[in-house]
């Protein structure tokens, strides 16, 4: 008995041997990672067949409890049996492929196995093919991410192989001899079996492992190089952030050379073949005038498929991928080698995903443009709202208090000098603290005032410690300009303008309310919302200060306006504190 283990480990071991060069193979990977159509199961029936064939070649052959022979066979007696692997290797594809695999696995290497001969070979083939149907089944139920645990494969394996011992028993005869030869073979074959799934599973974990590996640090480097190209690709497609990029990725990738070009002309190429392909050319390729043209993918694995007009470009390989924004080709990522054997699967999936990134990158760099453009045409509307009046009327107020209060002419001087600055300072920022717009106001009102003196009163309620809050320019002072010029024309008394900010947790609330006239209930629905025409403005500074809320604060940032007429009117936002 324990004579033939020392022969099965051997035959074990090269069956491992030819699994481990399997797992080198990219369509027994793809199997692996559980992506077995019915094209892989089919390459699985033969390889796991093909499998049990070698196992029957590589047999010992037996007669009693005798080793009659060792080396290859290529037929058996009538009297004699065979030890080998057969079953391994048809259990193997079951658990791998489920039963359709196992069953093909088991016909191929069972037919094989009863054309041998010997008084089992009948017993041999119908074991083979019960044996893949049943690893297969457990394959199916208890494989997770299409892989069977190694210790799990241990058991099915070591049953699988006593189950063959069984139906030995069962069919083959006479029953003596076959008695004899289960007492003889069976514990160094279901040990075996056992061994060879658990090193078989293995080589399939490290095969899961590695692409992990793999996968993990393909990640890491995309997100690597994205992080140091954004600020970059976030100005766009220009000579400058391509040539930073450029560099970025040729130092982080394998690439021999990378170039990024736009829709008419190479806009920077790093590394080799710098001499003749150069920025602000033409494509050097017919490669990228046709990713261009048609937004595919293409590798080339031939200088010839290159096609470069110089003939001793040293250029042997490379994939061209497309740059999209919003669906439309503005340019080409593209990575070089001067070997084509440098350009593997990690390579090429890697510049796939970079150039998904890049595009995302450009798409939202435009978004960015176009938010800036937005904010920046509503600012300049915001400030060309300035009446034109104010300004000659502050002018024209302060000369005349030149000659009779020059001190007072000189603080309000000042204070114009403050209205100014804060509207130049407002223009370059998307939010100022809360003092800079009380800032604003007060020299808005101060020059008022100095026009009406005693006409209205402004009052305020701040919250202690807001001072420094960041809200959005010019939100706080067109309300306040708005109550003054538009409330109180058919008021003559009391006139108040009340300015009320204070907070929660969460927000910001300010409210400008004054008890003026109030707004005719049909233009109520529409202020805020558009511009509207009428005597008395155009609603503008509402809908901009509205919009603007909108933009910044989505949601979060509410607007409201409530009036009644005799009564006043309340004008409030809320924002994120």
């Amino acid at each position: 008995m324990f004579s033939l283990l020392p022969f099965m480990i051997e035959r074990v071991g090269v069956l491992i041997i030819v699994a481990f060069l399997l797992s080198r193979l990219k369509a027994f990977r793809r199997i692996v990672r559980n992506e077995n159509g019915l094209k892989e199961k089919g390459i699985l029936i033969v390889i796991f067949g093909l499998f049990g064939v070698i196992s029957n070649y590589t047999g010992i052959e037996i007669h009693g409890a005798q080793i009659v022979h060792e080396s290859w066979l290529m037929g058996v007696e009538p009297a004699n049996a065979i030890a080998n692997t057969r079953v391994m290797g048809v259990g193997i594809g079951g658990l791998l492929g489920g039963p359709l695999v196992g069953l093909g696995a088991g016909l191929v290497a069972g037919g094989h196995r009863y054309f041998l001969g010997g008084f089992t070979a009948f017993a041999c083939a119908v074991s083979s093919i019960l044996a893949g149907l049943a690893a297969g089944w457990v394959g199916k139920r208890y494989s997770r991410n299409g892989i069977v645990s190694p210790w799990l494969a241990v058991l099915v394996g070591m049953f699988l192989e006593a189950f063959q011992m069984g139906v030995i028993l069962l069919i083959a005869e006479p029953y003596d001899l076959a008695w004899e030869l289960v007492s003889t073979i069976a514990v160094p074959m279901i040990f075996i079996n056992g061994l060879g799934n658990l090193l078989f599973m293995f080589i399939i974990q490290a095969i899961l492992r590695e692409e992990e590996r793999t996968k993990a640090l393909q990640t890491y480097k995309a997100l690597q190089i994205a992080d140091q190209t954004l600020p970059h690709f976030r100005q766009g497609l220009n000579l400058q952030s391509c040539k930073e990029a450029a560099l970025i990725i040729h130092r982080l990738t394998g690439a021999d050379a990378v170039a990024i070009t736009d829709s008419q002309q190479v806009l920077a190429h790093v590394g080799a073949a710098s001499d003749h392909h150069t920025p602000l050319h033409s494509p050097a390729t017919k490669l990228t005038r046709a990713v261009l043209e048609k937004g595919i993918i293409i590798t080339a694995r031939k200088k010839g498929e290159i096609n470069c007009f110089r003939s001793d470009c040293p250029l042997q390989a490379a994939v061209i991928l497309p740059l999209r924004v919003h669906d439309t080709i503005v340019g080409t990522l593209k990575l070089y080698f001067e070997h084509p054997s440098r350009l593997d699967q990690v390579e090429q999936e890697l510049a796939e995903g970079l150039a998904r990134l890049f595009s995302t990158q450009l798409e939202l760099a435009e978004a960015e443009q176009q938010t800036k453009l937005l904010q920046d045409a509503e600012i300049k509307a915001l400030q060309a709202q300035i009446n034109p009046h104010f300004l000659f009327n502050a002018i024209n107020t302060i000369s005349v208090l030149c000659r009779i209060d020059p001190e007072k002419a000189r603080k309000l001087l000042l204070k114009l000098s403050v209205y100014f600055r804060s509207n130049l300072q407002g223009a370059r920022h998307m939010l100022i603290p809360l003092e800079k717009e009380l800032e604003h106001v007060g020299a808005y009102l101060s020059l008022e005032q100095a026009r009406f003196p005693n006409k209205y009163t402004v009052l305020f309620q701040i919250e202690p410690g807001l001072e420094q809050v960041p809200i959005p320019p010019f939100t706080l002072q067109p309300l306040v300009e708005n109550s003054i010029r538009h409330a109180f024309r058919k008021v003559q008394e009391k006139r108040e303008v009340n300015i009320h900010i204070f907070s929660d947790e969460r927000y910001i609330y300010v409210s400008v309310a004054d008890n003026g006239e109030g707004i005719p209930a049909d233009r109520l629905p529409k202020l805020g919302v558009k511009a509207v025409s009428s005597e008395q403005g155009t609603g503008t500074a509402l809908h901009n200060i509205h919009a603007r809320l909108k933009g910044i604060y989505g949601e979060e940032g509410n607007f409201y306006i409530k009036s009644e007429q005799g009564s006043g009117t309340e004008v409030a936002f809320r924002i994120l504190k």
